[in-house]
């Protein structure tokens, strides 16, 4: 068995009505969710950084199957291992160009469970 190529992997939380979803790459819409441009951000920094895979959980599981849906979850952890790097996608109010420590306590990625 050949390893995977090298890839980047987007942890987030999830805004649960405006997510990019699996039906949404399949359909071709979606695009005017706000969560659509999360996904364009992180292929862009991937790309920037030389990789040609990112693999974001909410576009790229197929949550209407339930086999592929606890397929996903008991493999998540590998996937966030195996990955090459890995974007925290904080979505904070930046000061600027700079992120302030009360931001970042701000941020709903550091208070998820």
């Amino acid at each position: 068995m050949t390893d995977p190529p090298a890839y980047a992997i987007l942890s987030h939380t999830w805004n649960d009505n405006e997510e990019y979803l699996f039906d949404d790459v399949q359909n071709g819409k979606g695009k005017d969710k706000q969560g659509y441009d999360k996904v364009v951000a992180c292929c862009e920094l991937a790309a920037s950084q030389g990789f040609q895979y990112a693999w974001i959980d909410t576009c790229g599981i197929d949550k209407s199957s339930s086999a592929e849906l606890s397929e996903a979850i008991n493999s998540m952890f590998a996937w966030y291992r195996d990955s090459s790097v890995c974007y925290d996608y904080l979505d904070v109010d930046m000061d600027g160009d700079y992120l302030t420590v009360e931001a970042l306590r701000k941020s709903r990625w550091i208070h998820r469970r």
